[in-house]
């Protein structure tokens, strides 16, 4: 018995968690934790708003309603982007 081709990837982002320190993402088999020290954007945002966001080309987050951008490497190896917002 031979198998179907396999479909297109349907790799899909999620929040796992909204904590009062910061918020849990799973995204390409891999959680990632985003502190509210170091993303500031999402600390006084609303759930609805931390909740929309978009996988785009498998490898940048975004949120449309907070108009925040990551690329997944950033999140990857943090040390390659030292920049990091400082006030909302």
């Amino acid at each position: 018995m031979k198998s179907n081709a396999a479909g297109k990837n349907t790799s899909q982002i999620e929040i796992l968690n909204i904590s009062k320190h910061g918020i849990w993402i799973w995204c390409d088999h891999k959680e990632y934790f985003l502190s509210f020290k170091h993303y500031p954007w999402f600390k006084k945002a609303s759930i609805a708003a931390i909740l929309n966001v978009k996988l785009i080309q498998s490898h940048h987050l975004y949120w449309p309603d907070l108009d925040v951008d990551l690329e997944i490497d950033s999140l990857d190896n943090p040390d390659k982007y030292p920049l990091i917002a400082d006030h909302v």
